[in-house]
């Protein structure tokens, strides 16, 4: 768990978002224990209620499971889940956003792509 929660967003949905980015660097596998809520509201010195509001976004989206008496865990297929929304969300958000501009200023779609290509040493 990283220490930091910023201002910007509700801290349920950075607790949420989080836990996504964890799954997507592999810190948290699929069905692997999630931090429960107490920890989580101990670490971050919020209220449980709180945590625990982050974490129902996520079995909401299919991406956190309950094992009865035991916690909360990663379901099959997670990383993939987050990974698709996330795209869809940044060609939404970004790409299209990108795209408008280059073509308000007149930027070629040639041009565009030298810029991102010499940008992608990734």
């Amino acid at each position: 768990m990283q220490g930091n929660l910023g201002e910007d967003k509700s801290i349920y949905i950075q607790i949420s978002e989080m836990i996504e980015d964890e799954i997507l660097r592999d810190i948290l596998r699929e069905e692997e224990q999630v931090p429960s809520t107490t920890e989580l509201s101990k670490f971050y010195k919020i209220n449980p209620a709180t945590a625990a509001k982050g974490i129902n976004i996520l079995v909401d989206k299919d991406i956190l499971y309950k094992k009865r008496g035991i916690g909360m865990f990663v379901k099959d297929g997670a990383k993939n889940s987050i990974q698709e929304t996330r795209r869809n969300s940044f060609y939404e958000n970004y790409v299209k956003a990108i795209i408008s501009e280059a073509k308000l200023i007149g930027i070629s779609k040639e041009e565009l792509k030298k810029m991102i290509d010499s940008n992608l040493d990734m």
